[in-house]
């Protein structure tokens, strides 16, 4: 597998989301032109921070899938989960949920009934740093850092360094999967 710049996606990601929306993400969360940022834990919560920061978003949300996942009565609570956390009315707002990998489309699924136990969003459009393909269900993010190509066998896992300026970097690897 060729290097992936996980930079490079999260610039591109960064620049669809401030072009679609602009002035609206920083609008008061619960006015009428708000846009609400959640990331699913644990990825998408580290780009949603990011992108909470760099777009000057005065609150973020943090999703947690665990209890919804079809495959958890195999897996269980991962150990560090952390409750679903967001700082908005989930009714009626408008919520770019961000991932930082699409693949089969079932962490989606899962964080979608999380958001619905919360209330009925307007909309939920999806945003992800890496689309690897590979659907099983029939989800498609509306922004999209870039499209990358990754081995089935293969898990592509996001890691986050400080860059040492009080911010952080982003970097992709792949890891043996996991079934």
């Amino acid at each position: 597998m060729s290097s992936i710049d996980a930079e490079a996606l999260y610039r591109a990601l960064l620049d669809q989301i401030r072009a679609a929306y602009g002035e609206r993400l920083a609008a008061a969360p619960g006015s009428a032109d708000a846009v609400a940022l959640a990331g699913i834990h644990s990825g998408g919560a580290w780009l949603a921070e990011r992108l909470a920061r760099d777009l000057s978003v005065p609150a973020f949300g943090v999703v947690n899938v665990a209890l919804h996942r079809d495959d958890y009565a195999k897996k269980g609570l991962h150990a560090q989960a952390s409750p679903t956390s967001l700082p908005f009315a989930v009714d009626g707002s408008r919520i770019v949920l961000v991932d930082d990998v699409l693949y089969t489309g079932r962490t989606i699924r899962a964080a979608l009934n999380e958001l619905y136990d919360y209330g009925r969003p307007a909309a939920v459009e999806l945003a992800v740093l890496a689309d690897r393909g590979g659907r099983e269900l029939p989800v498609a993010a509306r922004f999209v850092g870039g499209a990358v190509d990754v081995p089935a066998h293969a898990t592509l896992v996001l890691a986050r360094d400080d860059d040492g300026a009080g911010g952080q970097r982003f970097s992709f690897h792949t890891e043996a999967r996991v079934d």
